[in-house]
């Protein structure tokens, strides 16, 4: 007589092997705590504190630290194709310090809480370089789609003041997933020109 099987059963207890196999996990997980035990805990302290507690993780020293990413799909690109002279590489290489977080606007002291921009003058300091050359280098790379000019009004000398961006497919410091608005508005027409419209990595 064939056995008659119970799949409701049988999909219960599968479920229940489950469950148990999460539960071993977590607890691994926890240093031998159950979910159980860490839930209950954090319902006491809550009652006690009459704030809703949660679980987390203290921060890593590593996270204040400050970067800047090379798009490096998109450099190697622009390298074969011999986009960019070697003054101009230089000139992003070294700027890279000074490339602030979210807004890639090249400033003064990254590590203010109110970066300010720095004009051509402020980054031909910041370089040890002459003026004239790192004028023409800007310029240059504004031209191949690289580096956008902002108009910020005037400055003590009554002189158009502007402030200079990095373009974030080449070199970024933020959120790739969340790139600065006015930075896709800005960089938005030097995507369409010839070679930058190539471009393997594309982040707007």
């Amino acid at each position: 007589m064939a056995k008659i099987v119970d799949f409701d059963q049988a999909e219960k207890k599968a479920r229940e092997r489950d469950s148990e196999i999460e539960r071993l996990k977590y607890t691994l997980s926890h240093a031998g705590i159950s979910q159980e035990e860490i839930e209950n805990a954090l319902a006491t302290l809550s009652k006690g504190t009459g704030k809703e507690l949660y679980i987390g993780t203290k921060k890593s020293s590593q996270s204040k630290v400050r970067f800047a990413q090379y798009m490096q799909n998109n450099w190697e690109f622009l390298r074969k194709n011999k986009y960019l002279t070697t003054r101009e590489k230089t000139f992003l290489l070294d700027i890279v310090p000074s490339v602030a977080f979210d807004s890639n606007c090249i400033v003064i002291d990254i590590k203010a809480k109110t970066p300010v921009p720095a004009n051509i003058t402020d980054i031909a300091e910041m370089l040890g370089s002459d003026r004239s050359n790192t004028s023409k280098t800007i310029n240059s790379l504004k031209r191949k789609g690289i580096i956008a000019k902002s108009e910020s009004g005037l400055d003590g000398n009554n002189a158009r003041a502007y402030a200079i961006f990095v373009n974030p497919h080449v070199i970024y410091a933020g959120d790739k997933d969340n790139i600065n608005n006015a930075l896709q508005v800005m960089f938005y027409k030097a995507m369409k020109m010839p070679v930058m419209k190539d471009l393997p990595d594309k982040l707007f």
